[in-house]
């Protein structure tokens, strides 16, 4: 009966986790090993199961151009940006600057979609919370607290990357009926060819010294973090909608910062709580305002 509400809490928890995990990485790999890595252990869960429900089709290749697109945006930028920037920073402030993916889409959506017009409660939502990117970056520091500019520019790039991922897939493969399943087969498997031209193995074999890391990007980043993850999402869609799908990006930040405290010892400065509340707030306020638009848009069709 709480299969749904079970499956929605383990989502929030494995992408919370995939931040600790690509900091232990990256300790003995390089950005792209890392996603070569993820992405290889990830692709084989889907594509069995794929595979097992029927779902790919050789026709599905007359899209392969789409495929391609989605497969750098929403997976190999992706993932190489948010690989490279929580290398660069602790792993709280790196979950945490995740929590911006909603706010750089909506940006992107009303920038691409004629259809996606700003309210001003999805402006002052935008503005709360990239004041919580600002007060993790801390621009105006010069030096002394650690963090990285160039850290928080990766993570940034890596939420434009996948928030133009989001609405390319809706401009171009949302009309397709391919099943959520299927598409998320094709962009995994393109990026582990195009990764893995693109990856210098050499050194790769140092994760074997470190077994926590290890168990880390096979286990947590890859099966579970990409593979059962993508899953999981699309049953929760299926189960409770994409809207209250969408409310699961309000989980990883917490789980981040929280673990990056509680395990690796990070430092929790008070900027870091007053941060997440208003990324947080901001995506609150962003969603909220969508369920009044689709009632609108309802309206004016059936006039």
């Amino acid at each position: 009966m709480y299969l749904p509400q079970l499956a929605f809490a383990a989502l929030g928890l494995i992408w919370g986790t995939n931040f600790l995990f690509m900091k232990w990485a990256s300790a003995s790999l390089s950005p792209a090993q890392i996603v070569f890595l993820r992405v290889l252990c990830g692709f084989l869960p889907l594509l069995l199961s794929a595979l097992a429900k029927g779902a790919l089709r050789w026709r599905d290749l007359r899209h392969a151009h789409h495929f391609v697109v989605m497969s750098l945006l929403a997976t190999v930028i992706y993932y190489y940006a948010f690989a490279k920037g929580t290398g660069l920073l602790a792993s709280g402030a790196a979950g945490m600057l995740s929590g911006a993916i909603p706010l750089v889409s909506a940006v992107c959506a009303w920038l691409l979609l004629r259809d996606e017009r700003p309210t001003p409660r999805m402006g002052i939502g935008l503005v709360c919370g990239f004041a919580g990117v600002l007060l993790i970056a801390q621009p105006w520091r010069v030096s002394g607290d650690g963090v990285s500019l160039a850290g928080v520019g990766s993570m940034l790039l890596g939420c434009l990357s996948v928030g133009c991922s989001f609405v390319y897939a809706r401009r171009y493969l949302s009309g397709t009926g391919m099943s959520p399943l299927a598409l998320s087969t094709w962009q995994i498997g393109i990026a582990l060819v195009i990764v893995a031209a693109l990856t210098d193995f050499r050194g790769m074999g140092r994760i074997a010294e470190d077994p926590r890391a290890l168990a880390g990007i096979v286990l947590g980043l890859g099966i579970c973090g990409t593979g059962i993850a993508y899953l999981l999402y699309y049953y929760i869609v299926g189960r409770l909608g994409a809207l209250t799908a969408a409310g699961v990006t309000y989980i990883p930040p917490v789980v981040a910062l929280s673990m990056g405290t509680w395990i690796a010892g990070e430092t929790l400065r008070p900027f870091d709580i007053v941060a997440a509340a208003c990324i947080l707030g901001g995506v609150y306020l962003l969603q909220a305002q969508i369920p009044v638009k689709r009632r609108q848009l309802a309206e004016a069709n059936r006039r």
